[in-house]
């Protein structure tokens, strides 16, 4: 039986790779994805006939049918002809008729077929012309078409069907802004053209609570069709748990004529609204844009040929079965299948892969098994599928290189195809391309136009001359790039590092691959700086998606969402997965697959009952499925909660086909020293070192080379490093393996005195690193929802005096606050020692509120040392702390004691050893104890364990560095950050800025700012006196509150330290900004609300001091309910201010908190409470020349007896205010009706009893306006 001819096709946004298996030879090309070909007129050329020496190379007639069109010096299209005949030997396009006069040569042509790349890719490497029939093939296709639909938002217009009091949904999402310090907040751009309301209704279990209007269904479907609108997304509330209703309107919008219509059930028939509509939008949004693509393709291929489409989880599919929500990695997962079948075929089981392009580098991580991820959000989008765990970083060859007053940096911004790195000539900016080209490591050979060096060196040149300004600091051009060498390395290795370490992965452990068209001149430095000792590079490391495409094999996943408890389980879940098997294997052997050939794998995703995060382990078997998921859980997390119920979330089967080819292990052969081609200078770790070269095609299994050394391919080089030797093996793969100290080590001897922008930024970004994976290690090991789901907490670096040298960026509030905190410790314990750890959460000491507990670690480097030269610090948000209301959150609380326990600078350790007994007996001694010491105690060894794992990472800095570098840098770092708040302060206005704003009941608060030159003092003189309520702040309340306003005042990312501070003086008289502490909590005043409520208006008043931006909605809008048996609490976005750019944001979380709102379907199914309405509040902004954002309208009804409370603000006679002439936001309003109809309006701050029936209606205020409607 002869087999049928293969092609393994990767449709990227440039290029397309085209593999073509026949008889077991496999050709490869590479063509435009736009389907054009671009070629230059020839001396020789006729009005008739136009000939390109370029084309000699291509097959006889394959531009048969092409329309030749000539274009323009500066690229318009100007005539066109058909071409009739194609001479390669000549290279000679002969036309269906003559050119009105003669073309000229050196001018430019274009080559269009009107046919899809794949379809081009594959004619040229059978060498068919245009109108000739493709035989029957097999085609495996990866595609970026749905992708790229997604980020230029140029999908099919939709019509979102969902559950009346739900149509803002997916506007709203999960509340957070996606960039923390943007006062310009930019939401993603919805999918959306219309939405319909629908008025029925099921409850969490999927009873039906009001049925189906079909009459209405059908007359709102049909004005949707009226519209123009043939896509329509269907997501009803709970329809995850009863699909019954989005099948009568899905039904029913097929009688009515759409022609797409994607249901959730179908789609994503897991819990969560957002996420499943925000899938079923996706699908909807892009199956008529695939179908079309895929439909072309189709129909030009021969009968009897077969198309399979690569989804995002690695797997192929058939065309017709191919959906948008499947499309989105398509290709990127091809480059992750290819690794992986690399990396196996050279007896690695265990692979990294980086994948570096044009404008970022993609990294993954293979393990004998795919790492999928089943919720995730790409381009602004939650998406809910199946899809290869892919970690992106904005480090590739296009990357801009550049100064930034204080630092080198490398990205985020790329240079683009349009102009393109320096090296194109094109006027484009330096880029990393350009770094490896002065550097040696890229020569100009293996490009198919001449690079531009000269303007490589100009530009160097450039930013050598604006450090020299800046800094006095002297560089020379080599310098440079292999300091922006070292940061775009590094940088690569931090994300390796985030999908490696941060999920408890050793990367010593793996094979390091590198493929796409950059990564093998970074390979080698990567691999040292992750301690990785094995490289293997493919002879088709450039187009390995394509490879990866060719070695997939047929999948299929089936998922149903559970939530019961595991206990008593083992027989509903054993029919579960037979349902499964079933469908999963029904849809695999659909495409043609013997039944006996499919494998099925069974998972199953466990959580302890109470947290969201969920763990995916084997299902089978059930008997021991309990210990396996605590065993699980310890290895991720750091520890398990074996008297905790579990609760199954979802089970999935993935049904396989066993169709993989039989792949011969590759190998060494025998060894050789092949002669280089030729020598060049190549500059490692600053020094020039002739370095020879060798061409690839002409390596022979078994050659040994000893690095330094370039080898040189077609469209990539590979640079193996000193230290390093490469042996080519059978399979054609450089195996690379270190075996010594490379040139690219830390230089041994550093001049810290002065700072050197290269160390400046790579350092930085080392401590910074080190921050957010303690944040990482925090979130894991603790057991509480608000650290590891509402991300309430913060981790920092301090220096050994208590300066703050890093700060992750997690909730504003937090931002800077904690120096106080380690200062006030430090000064309590002279004495303290080695193998210490302090607990505190007093508020008068540099805390925010009694919830908010700090863990402070100090960190001695080296033996015999006296004090510690630095401190690690985390601080998270307990759920519980004691006080007179459950969730310690009161809204009437007079004093500090009312409001939980006080920790005052507690010794949890001393010489390593964990007083529990001690801090327990605090928790529960108090007035007011926790009413949940064991999170507590749970939570704050989390803590704990955060700041040792920063202890370790700093000592590893320090082991590479050298403590004076380290100590010296922390300086230098706080340094750049001084410098650049003084700039942005220098922009402003000098002279004084006053502004006075109000709490509802009347309260002054008072700023004037005084700018001088480059500093600034801010003066809250005037504020009011200490309140008897809880809205008081204290002065680290306010001095985050002011280092977030600094930072924002920035439009670029500086280090959160110390430094911002510098240039500023506060000064914070006694007030209810900065009450006194009466050392008693019962002397105390309360402020409980300062850290939520009166925060937002300190940063109101300041951002309208300086003039940057309307208010926002100046509260949080606190409620929380609950009885003796839970509580809940949750804050409610509202608008954001508008700015002299543009409109306020509607419906989202502004300035000092980004905490998410808990999903609806989660929250009924877990609460008893039903949300009837989450809504945008329309009109709620001012109006302005730009408005302000919207609020949000949030109405819950309660199903059983409870107590309610709420602390908000903004609801009395201060409304947002504007700025210039803009209108004030509306303040919010809070209602509470009864079952029987009684309506009442709540005050801002309120307590009150709940019965079955009532009902909470939250209206949340809008932002103020920017400039007069009328200007």
């Amino acid at each position: 039986m002869v087999k049928r001819i293969e092609f393994w096709i990767d449709v990227g946004g440039t290029f397309t790779d085209c593999l073509m298996r026949r008889d077991g030879e496999i050709r490869r090309i590479k063509v435009l994805s736009s389907g054009k070909l671009q070629g230059t007129i020839g001396a020789d050329s006729s009005p008739g006939a136009i000939v390109d020496g370029a084309r000699r190379q291509d097959p006889s007639n394959v531009w048969r049918g092409y329309r030749l069109q000539l274009l323009s010096e500066q690229g318009e299209p100007l005539a066109a002809r058909r071409i009739v005949q194609f001479d390669a030997t000549a290279g000679r396009m002969t036309l269906d008729r003559p050119f009105d006069s003669p073309p000229l040569a050196g001018a430019l042509y274009l080559l269009e077929g009107d046919e899809e790349a794949p379809l081009v890719g594959m004619r040229r490497l059978l060498g068919l012309a245009r109108d000739e029939a493709l035989p029957a093939v097999d085609v495996r296709l990866g595609t970026t078409r749905g992708t790229n639909a997604l980020l230029t938002r140029t999908g099919a217009d939709v019509g979102f069907v969902t559950t009346a009091g739900f149509g803002d949904i997916l506007d709203i999402g999960y509340q957070n802004r996606p960039q923390l310090f943007q006062l310009n907040i930019r939401k993603s751009t919805s999918l959306v053209r219309r939405v319909v309301e629908l008025e029925e209704r099921l409850a969490a279990d999927g009873s039906v609570l009001v049925p189906l209007d079909e009459a209405e269904t059908e007359s709102k479907l049909s004005q949707l069709y009226d519209l123009g609108i043939r896509s329509l997304a269907i997501t009803l509330l709970h329809g995850y748990r009863n699909p019954e209703h989005e099948r009568q309107v899905e039904a029913i919008a097929r009688r009515v004529g759409f022609a797409e219509v994607s249901a959730s059930h179908e789609a994503a028939p897991l819990i969560k609204l957002v996420a499943r509509g925000d899938t079923t939008v996706v699908d909807a949004y892009l199956n008529p844009i695939l179908r079309d693509y895929v439909g072309a393709i189709q129909a030009a291929l021969g009968e009897g040929s077969r198309l399979s489409l690569l989804t995002s989880a690695g797997g192929l599919i058939a065309a017709e079965k191919f959906s948008g929500k499947d499309s989105i990695l398509s290709g990127p997962a091809g480059g992750v299948v290819g690794y992986a079948a690399v990396a196996q075929q050279a007896g690695f089981g265990k692979a990294i892969g980086f994948d570096m392009g044009g404008t970022s580098t993609d990294v993954s991580r293979f393990d004998g098994s795919f790492e999928r991820q089943f919720e995730t959000e790409k381009a602004g989008v939650r998406i809910v599928a199946p899809m290869m765990a892919i970690e992106t970083v904005a480090a590739g060859g296009g990357s801009i290189c550049d100064f930034d007053g204080v630092k080198l940096t490398v990205g985020p911004a790329s240079a683009g195809a349009d102009p393109g790195p320096a090296c194109y000539g094109c006027g484009g900016p330096l880029t990393v391309t350009d770094i490896n080209l002065a550097l040696g490591k890229l020569q100009g050979a293996q490009f198919p136009f001449r690079l531009d060096k000269e303007a490589v060196e100009r530009r160097l040149q450039e930013i050598a001359l604006k450090i020299a300004a800046t800094t006095g600091q002297q560089m020379t051009p080599r310098e440079l790039a292999s300091g922006f060498l070292q940061i775009a390395n590094a940088n690569i290795a931090k994300a390796i590092r985030t999908i490696s370490v941060a999920k408890g992965y050793d990367p010593r452990a793996y094979a390091l691959v590198p493929f796409g068209g950059a990564a093998g001149q970074h390979a080698c430095a990567v691999a040292e700086l992750l301690g990785i000792e094995t490289l293997i590079s493919h002879p088709d490391a450039g187009i390995l998606s394509a490879v990866g495409i060719g070695a997939a094999v047929t999948t299929r996943y089936a998922t149903r969402g559970v939530y019961r408890l595991l206990a008593g389980s083992a027989e509903s879940l054993d029919a579960v997965y037979a349902d499964l098997q079933t469908e999963a294997i029904t849809q695999v052997a659909a495409e043609g697959i013997d039944q006996a050939e499919i494998e099925c794998r069974e998972e199953i995703e466990l959580r302890y009952r109470g947290l969201e995060a969920s763990l995916s382990i084997a299902a089978r078997p059930f008997a021991d499925l309990a210990e396996r998921y605590h065993v699980a859980h310890e290895r991720r997390y750091g520890y398990c909660r074996r008297q905790q119920a579990i609760e199954v979330v979802a089970a999935r089967v993935e049904a396989i086909a066993q169709e993989g080819r039989d792949q011969k292990g590759s190998q060494p052969g025998e060894s050789y020293s092949p002669e280089p081609t030729g020598r060049v200078p190549v500059l490692f770790a600053g020094s020039e070192r002739e370095t020879p070269t060798y061409q690839r095609e002409q390596l022979r299994v078994g050659a040994i080379i000893e690095g330094p050394a370039l080898i040189a391919e077609r469209l990539a080089t590979t640079v193996i490093d000193p230290g390093w030797s490469a042996e080519v093996w059978s399979g054609g793969e450089l195996v690379m393996r270190h075996h010594g100290d490379s040139a690219e080590s830390h230089a041994t001897t550093i001049d810290a005195d002065v700072a050197d922008p290269v160390l400046l930024e790579i350092i930085n970004n080392q401590f910074a690193a080190i921050a957010e994976q303690m944040g990482v290690a925090l979130q894991n090991t603790s057991v509480s929802v608000n650290v590891k789901e509402r991300l309430d907490f913060s981790c920092a670096i301090f220096t050994g005096d208590g300066d703050l040298i890093a700060n992750a960026p997690h909730i504003p509030v937090h931002l800077g606050a904690m120096g106080e905190t380690v200062k006030a410790t430090i000064a309590a314990n002279p004495q303290m020692r080695r193998g210490s750890a302090f607990v505190t959460n007093n508020p008068y000491r540099g805390g925010s509120h009694l919830p908010d507990v700090t863990v402070i670690t100090p960190v001695y480097i080296g033996e015999n040392v006296a004090s510690p030269q630095f401190f690690a610090a985390s601080r998270a948000h307990h759920a519980e702390i004691g006080g007179i209301a459950a969730g310690s959150m009161p809204s009437g609380s007079k004093t500090l004691a009312e409001e939980g326990v006080l920790i005052d600078n507690f010794q949890l350790m001393c010489d390593g050893v964990a007083d529990w007994e001690g801090l327990e007996a605090i928790l529960r001694g108090a007035k007011y104890p926790s009413r949940n010491v064991a999170d507590n105690l749970a939570d704050v060894a989390a803590q704990v364990a955060a700041n040792q794992h920063g202890r370790i990472d700093l000592e590893t800095m320090v082991a590479g560095y050298g403590l004076p570098v380290v100590e010296q840098y922390a300086r230098h770092i706080q340094n750049a950050a001084a410098t650049k708040t003084r700039a942005a302060l220098a922009r402003l206005t000098s002279g004084q800025h006053r502004f006075e704003d109000h709490l509802d009941d009347g309260s002054p608060i008072v700023v004037q700012i005084e700018i001088a030159g480059d500093a600034a003092v801010i003066d809250f003189t005037g504020t009011g006196p200490v309140l008897p309520g809880n809205l008081n702040a204290n002065r680290a309340i306010v001095t985050a509150a002011v280092m977030y306003c600094l930072r924002s005042l920035l439009d670029e990312d500086i280090p959160l330290n110390q430094g911002v501070l510098e240039p500023v003086e506060i000064r914070l008289p006694e007030c209810f900004l900065n009450p006194p502490f009466l050392g008693e909590p019962e002397k105390c005043a309360a402020v409980a609300g300062g850290n939520v409520e009166t925060s937002q208006r300190v940063v109101d008043v300041l951002l309208g001091a300086l003039q940057l931006a309307a208010a926002s909605q100046g509260t949080m809008n606190n409620f929380s309910f609950g009885d003796a048996t839970f509580g809940y609490y949750e804050t409610i976005c509202g608008g954001a201010g508008a700015t002299p750019q543009t409109d306020g944001a509607s419906a989202v979380h502004t300035h000092m908190t980004n905490t998410r709102m808990t999903d609806v379907e989660v929250f009924e199914l877990r609460f008893p409470a039903r949300v009837r309405r989450f809504a945008i509040r329309r009109g709620s902004g001012g109006a302005g020349l730009h408005r302000g954002g919207d609020g949000v309208v949030r109405e819950i009804e309660f199903l059983r007896p409870m107590t309610g409370s709420l602390l908000t603000q903004r609801r009395g006679p201060y409304p947002p205010y504007g700025l210039f002439g803009g209108e004030p936001g509306k303040v919010g309003e809070n209602q509470l009706r009864r079952a029987d109809g009684t309506v009442i309006d709540l005050p801002g701050i309120a307590s009150f009893e709940l019965a079955p029936g009532d009902m909470i209606a939250i209206h949340t205020p809008g932002g103020g306006g920017w400039g007069s409607a009328k200007a």
